[in-house]
């Protein structure tokens, strides 16, 4: 399966890391892909560190387990850098996306030796100026499309009103703040 990509999320309870890999999986079918996603955590709690994955491909998956040698790697928390090796696995030809407003060096640091491409992004930033609490997980979804090119933009963007017609039908006036916090992000994620 040339084609498969493999996403690992690391994330804190109650901050949408599983949401966010559960809607990219259907993104991703919804354009005719083959996908999972799967999240895998202790006792639920808000706050303790979960992992969240997604495999997408062209053609039928056949592997069920947890990724271990992903290429895309998505930190919702950045404070998760000082106590999970979230390299931990990742390709050298992929990249890692971060929540951060750190600098680049400081970053470095933190990813012990990793030498791929590594991506930023002010989730918090974002989601605070459109949606006016802070909710990590529409930026980062966005940003992880944005660089794995799993799908266009347009086609992420198309299918994902769609995705919050039905997810927010009883709270529709935020459907707007998500969308407009899904399009900051696709222009503000940037490459360290």
């Amino acid at each position: 399966m040339s084609n498969l990509i493999e996403i690992r999320w690391h994330g804190r309870g109650g901050q949408g890391a599983k949401t966010a890999s559960l809607l990219l999986a259907d993104a991703a079918f919804n354009t005719g892909k083959y996908i999972q996603g799967f999240p895998e955590y202790g006792p639920e709690r808000m706050g303790a560190p979960i992992t969240a994955y997604n495999r997408i491909s062209d053609t039928p998956i056949t592997v069920h387990s947890n990724i271990y040698e992903p290429d895309f790697v998505v930190v919702v928390d950045d404070t998760l850098l000082d106590s999970v090796d979230v390299t931990a696995g990742l390709k050298q030809d992929g990249a890692i996306i971060i929540n951060s407003t750190k600098d680049g060096d400081e970053l470095k640091k933190s990813l012990k030796g990793y030498n791929g491409n590594i991506y930023k992004i002010d989730a918090r930033k974002i989601s605070m100026e459109t949606l006016g609490r802070y909710f990590p997980n529409p930026p980062m979804l966005a940003a992880v499309v944005k660089v794995s090119g799993i799908m266009s933009d347009e086609t992420f963007l198309e299918d994902m009103i769609g995705s919050f017609k039905h997810k927010f039908a009883k709270k529709p006036e935020v459907i707007d703040g998500n969308m407009k916090a899904l399009e900051m992000a696709l222009k503000e994620v940037t490459k360290v």
